[in-house]
């Protein structure tokens, strides 16, 4: 019996070994049955006989269905059976190959989304077929079938093992081709097309819609191309610009720049401010000390190439609009001018004559309906209440209609009023809106603001009464505003509390956020002359004439009685007399360029002033300021002063002291070291600075926050980085005439964790510069070299490093700089301008082999040289290189946006051409070699705004072909 059950064996194995094997690996199998066979014949005489006996019994029958080829048709069933498996299990090897690789490419398009770009539509295509494979349904058919079938049944479930089979076959040949592909993607995601619009914020609005269509008429219009809406203030004009200019980004026009500009123009064209406005929508550079016309002239030639919509809010005298840098569109243009105005007149005046729609206040059930919408879901039932006798739908009803249909006063109200839920809070609220002026030549809805103002805490009248000091036009520093609120004393010395009292403003709806800027806010025209009007009622009076385009200060006698005074932004030249304010306590004359002198005695009777801002003014002295005994914050910043008044120090109570960019300041005689309350001294580039180690005495400032230094010597240096009190609250430094400071490691910088800024400038010895790895986190995010002729080499070591978080990188008069390839491990870096150096032939290394690039070193390096050059491995700096050894280019600038290049004589090459997902802004002048730009149609820069040049250098430009250059040439091109 055992050798009998070994035999059944021989046979089961090889017949499991023909079901297992693929239909190409006959020889195996009748291999395994003649091992059989041979094993039979080892068998006992009798066995063998009798085997043979059956064998020859079976032989006709054998011929017989051979020569009828029903072998051939079973072999191929047998065959086609054993194959099933065989495929099953191709196809589970290669889902799991498939799993691998989906979780890959999800990987890379996680993080092209990261990166705020878009998956590539044929990845998303992919991803999405791997998604529908249903595969588990084969697996369970596969599984049902192998369970009930063996090799002698393979014909009995010939058709089930065919669907099945045929099935497996189809999925494998579809997972194989999804794993081909799969592995053939290079490219994850790209940047979106730059919007043309950019979002404003948006309120929801009732009753706009049929001017929303006018407005949508006239802009289809061919012959309307300047198009004027009027209406009085607080009627909803910038409402409707802002929903038309959101309107635009969501409609398919052929416009390639919408451009809101907020004018206000009642004194003053604020032209500055619309210009970069400009200049910012276009992604153009912004040069501060280029003429105003100058740049006028080239903002006009950038937006006449392009099809625009310009919306102007609020323009309120005529002015021309070239001399800001906006190109008049003509009859039948295709681009657009829409503004607003109060004035029909003004709108007749800019050229809107044909195209011109008024504004209408809202009727009954539009207002009623914007009233309802800004009370909470309380407020809302009393008022919807079906009481027969509803005392809150009453008064609610009375103070709707108090508001005249305007959409502000419904706004303004309507939020003051959103919590009240009881009868009598309402007759309150309607007894105090609804009352009479008795104030002649005051705005009819001053009364019903006036509610919104009262519900406000004491502070936050007081806070927001303050910023009515600033000009009608334009934004206000949220900083700024809680530095002076904090010296004022208004908050107690919680600077947090300042940002709370900005929020909830903005919640009362009287500041509004000042577009995409979150740094800023900004007060409607209406809300800030009922600011105004609410002051003069009160005991502490204002005098502001900010922003009026005055060139002499108000008379002496308007300056007695005011608690505030604020003359900012004018031309005024002089302050020539000395003003008895005894009540003063604020003065803002910021911003008057042309203002050189103070009177000797000008500060004699201000004993109560906290806040005195003198910044971006022409003063060479400040007068004798003993007798500001209350003064918490002082900015001299831009300024021409060259001395500090001796007395200074008497100024006890002073907290802020800005002294940056005093380009002209030779002394502080001491003083700031006595000012032990200071919590911000910010000497950040200015012309008086430390110089030695000795005059380094500001370890009496234990209040310190916030320190701006300028430095003069190396040894200071050293002292500062060593674990001095002053290095923790240093966020600005500025290394200026450095002598014999050959090298400058960043990593010395460690115990400034809070540095911001770093401006290296004629440190005339000073050969290398290291940005080795960091100890601590780093903030470091502006980096300035300035005028270092000895300056060779800049490393920059692998991450993480020093300069990881830079985002502004400055080079200029750096004469023995090269190139500047370490930028490539700049990750962050957004805008890069190289000027003024002589030998810079290229910007980033075009002979990168192995990611090695060689250093250029000097002909006699010093002790403290070697030394450093054998830490750092010698004669090598490993550099973030761009192309890998096969020449495939990969993203290095991820976040570059601008690169500005001027005065660069033997620059000839920028870099390899490769992928700028964010570049927008090009600006090339006085580079007479520069042959190319290392933009190609193989590669990525589809956020690309401008290539700014001259008309030379353009046409000397090399191109791939005649068809890339007359392209580039039509979409890019501005010349300057």
């Amino acid at each position: 019996m055992s050798r009998l059950s070994t035999t059944k064996s021989r046979v089961k194995d090889a017949a499991l070994h023909w079901r297992e094997a693929p239909s190409s690996s006959t020889a195996s199998v009748n291999t395994a049955f003649c091992k059989s066979y041979d094993h039979i014949r080892s068998l006992p005489s009798p066995m063998v006989d009798a085997i043979s006996a059956a064998g020859s019994c079976f032989q006709p029958l054998w011929e017989c269905l051979n020569g009828t080829g029903m072998i051939d048709v079973a072999n191929q069933e047998i065959s086609s059976f054993l194959r099933v498996k065989s495929n099953w299990s191709d196809l589970d090897k290669a889902r799991d190959s498939l799993r691998a690789i989906e979780m890959m490419v999800k990987a890379e398009v996680t993080r092209e989304l990261d990166k705020l770009n878009i998956c590539d539509p044929q990845v998303q295509v992919w991803l999405n077929r791997v998604e529908e494979l249903q595969l588990d349904t084969i697996d369970e058919d596969y599984s049902q079938f192998m369970r009930y079938s063996c090799l002698c049944q393979c014909t009995m479930h010939a058709a089930r093992r065919a669907w099945i089979d045929k099935r497996v076959v189809e999925a494998l040949e579809e997972v194989n081709k999804l794993i081909d592909e799969g592995r053939g993607f290079k490219k994850f995601g790209f940047k979106p097309l730059p919007d043309i619009v950019e979002h404003l914020p948006q309120i929801e609005t009732f009753g706009l819609e049929s001017m929303l269509t006018q407005l949508h008429d006239l802009l289809e219009k061919s012959d309307s191309s300047v198009i004027g809406v009027w209406g009085e203030g607080g009627i909803g004009k910038t409402t409707l610009l802002h929903i038309f200019n959101n309107d635009l980004g969501r409609k398919a026009h052929d416009y390639q720049v919408v451009i809101f500009i907020e004018v206000s123009n009642s004194e003053t064209l604020n032209t500055v401010d619309i210009q970069q406005t400009i200049s910012e929508r276009l992604n153009l550079p912004w040069i501060e000390a280029e003429a105003v016309e100058k740049r006028a002239k080239f903002l006009v030639k950038a937006l006449a190439r392009k099809r625009f919509v310009v919306l102007l809010d609020d323009v309120r005298k005529k002015f021309k609009l070239e001399d800001v840098g906006i190109p008049t569109p003509y009859t039948n243009s295709k681009s657009k001018l829409i503004l607003t105005s109060r004035y029909q007149e003004i709108c007749f005046q800019m050229g809107a004559q044909r195209s011109l729609i008024k504004m209408q206040v809202l009727d009954a059930t539009a207002a009623w309906n914007l009233f309802l919408s800004k009370l909470s879901n309380e407020a809302s039932a009393a008022v919807k209440s079906p009481s027969s006798n509803n005392v809150v739908r009453e008064r609610a009803k009375v103070i709707c209609k108090s508001c005249g249909g305007l959409p502000l006063a419904l706004n303004i109200v309507g939020t003051a009023v959103a919590g009240l839920e009881e009868p009598d809070d309402w007759i309150s609220a309607a007894d105090a809106i609804t009352v009479k002026n008795s104030y002649d030549g005051v705005d009819e809805m001053f009364a019903q603001l006036k509610y919104s103002y009262d519900r406000l805490t004491p502070t936050q009248q007081k806070c927001f009464l303050y910023c009515a000091l600033f000009p009608e036009y334009g934004s206000i520093s949220k900083e700024q505003l809680v530095d002076y609120w904090l010296a004022e004393g208004l908050l107690l010395n919680d600077c947090e509390n300042g940002y709370r009292i900005i929020r909830s403003l903005v919640s009362a709806c009287l500041l509004q956020t000042s577009g995409s800027m979150s740094s800023k806010v900004k007060m409607h025209h209406v809300i800030r002359r009922l600011g105004i009007w609410l002051v003069n009622k009160t005991d502490q009076k204002f005098l502001v004439q900010a922003g009026m385009a005055l060139d002499n200060a108000p008379s002496p006698e308007k300056w007695k009685g005011p608690a505030r005074i604020s003359i900012m932004s004018n031309d005024i030249k002089e302050l020539s007399f000395s003003p008895k304010c005894k009540n003063l306590t604020t003065l803002l004359v910021q911003n008057n360029p042309n203002l050189s002198k103070l009177s000797l005695g000008f500060f004699k009777f201000m004993p109560s002033l906290k806040v005195l801002d003198l910044s971006h003014t022409a003063i060479t002295l400040l007068p004798e300021c003993e007798t500001l005994v209350a003064l918490q914050h002082l900015n001299l910043s831009h300024t021409n002063i060259t001395v500090l008044p001796e007395r200074l120090w008497l100024l006890k109570e002073l907290r802020h002291l800005d002294l940056s960019v005093t380009v002209a300041l030779e002394d502080t005689l001491d003083n700031c070291s006595k000012l032990h309350k200071l919590r911000v001294l910010n000497l950040f580039r200015s012309h008086y600075g430390i110089h030695d180690v000795n005059d380094l005495n500001l370890d009496s400032l234990k209040a310190l926050l916030f320190l701006g230094i300028t430095i003069y010597s190396e040894d200071v240096l050293k002292k500062l980085n060593k674990t001095n009190p002053l290095a923790k609250p240093t966020h600005r430094l500025n290394l200026k005439y450095c002598r014999e400071m050959h090298s400058m490691r960043i990593s010395d910088l460690n115990h400034m964790e809070h540095l911001e800024e770093l401006y290296i400038e004629s440190c005339y010895d000073l050969t290398t510069l290291v940005s080795d790895a960091e100890l601590t986190t780093s903030c470091l995010q502006f980096l300035t070299l300035s005028v270092l002729p000895s300056l060779e080499n800049v490393i920059v070591e692998p991450m993480p490093h020093h300069f990881r978080y830079v985002r502004k990188l400055v080079i200029m008069k750096c004469p023995k700089l090269q190139n500047i390839t370490w930028i490539l491990r700049l990750e962050m870096l957004e805008r890069l301008v190289v000027c003024h150096c002589d030998e810079m032939v290229q910007i980033v290394d075009s002979v990168e082999k192995s990611g090695v690039q060689k250093l250029k070193g000097q002909d006699h390096p010093s002790e403290e040289q070697e030394d450093l050059h054998n830490e750092q491995d010698c004669d090598y700096q490993i550099a973030s290189v761009s192309e890998s050894s096969d020449g495939a280019a990969r993203t290095d600038f991820l976040k570059l946006r601008s690169i500005v290049l001027t005065d660069l004589k033997k620059l000839k090459n920028i870099c390899k051409p490769r992928d700028f997902p964010s570049l927008d802004t090009i600006r090339v002048e006085d580079c007479p070699n520069l042959r190319n730009i290392p933009l190609s149609s193989t590669h990525d820069f589809g956020k690309l705004k401008q290539v700014c040049g001259s008309f030379d250098w353009w046409e000397k430009l090399r191109w791939e072909n005649k068809k890339e250059a007359a392209q580039m040439e039509s979409k890019y091109f501005i010349p300057i």
